[in-house]
């Protein structure tokens, strides 16, 4: 159920029979970011009555550190573009969170089964830092893909794009040693190792953050030809 006032939005959701609630906070869109229709048109131009209807139902919000986006079990009813800040993804194993992707500025974050499917989804949505997001919810995209046939394939792209990093995360995945794990993630996200806290970036890598530190320090020095990831050889 989705309760609107004029300064939160609030989702919440039935759990093992308990009511939880997550909240962000709506702020009127700074003058120093674009509008929502800026970033789509990038993408594949919009028509001016395309852009009119994106800038009318995005919204602005703010997420602390630390606040949850989305929580398992949830539908995520909207996709976020992220203005400034970093989040993260993860889902639960016992008492273990595993971190299952990390973003940060221009790009788009959404549990994008759960958000597709309109299902509940089966991963969080966390903010690593204070974030400024821009919301766009399930119902106007899918008029907006009813009524404006070009945003079809502004959607199309950005979808590939998701999708590259969705053969990223799974090739990093089936890499078999730490070493070339880190290596990988060195030559493809070396901009995060310095700003996102290393226990995620060791969750996402699928090692402790020992071995992280531990990688950190030995690979640093040395000279970048040993930092190559190993290849896989596809089969089949």
């Amino acid at each position: 159920m989705l309760i609107f006032n004029p300064t939160l939005f609030y989702f919440m959701f039935e759990a093992n029979h308990a009511t939880v609630v997550d909240e962000y906070i709506q702020v009127p869109l700074p003058n120093y970011y674009p509008p929502a229709s800026v970033f789509i048109n990038s993408l594949h131009p919009i028509s001016s009555e395309a852009k009119a209807f994106v800038d009318q139902k995005t919204f602005f919000c703010t997420l602390s550190k630390g606040k949850m986006l989305y929580r398992e079990g949830q539908i995520c009813l909207c996709v976020f573009i992220i203005n400034k800040g970093a989040l993260r993804g993860f889902i639960r194993d016992g008492k273990k969170e595993i971190t299952t992707w990390i973003s940060i500025e221009n790009e788009m974050v959404t549990a994008i089964g759960s958000f597709f499917l309109q299902t509940p989804s089966f991963e969080n949505i966390q903010a690593i830092e204070d974030c400024e997001l821009t919301g766009f919810c399930y119902d106007d995209l899918q008029y907006a893909y009813e009524h404006f046939p070009e945003t079809n394939i502004a959607g199309r792209k950005l979808l590939e794009i998701y999708y590259r990093d969705a053969e990223e995360r799974a090739y990093i995945s089936k890499l078999s040693s730490a070493k070339s794990r880190y290596a990988d993630f060195l030559t493809t996200k070396p901009h995060l190792l310095n700003r996102i806290p290393l226990k995620y970036i060791a969750s996402f890598l699928g090692m402790t953050i020992e071995t992280l530190s531990r990688l950190r320090n030995t690979m640093s020095k040395r000279p970048k030809a040993h930092l190559e990831p190993e290849k896989i050889i596809q089969t089949g």
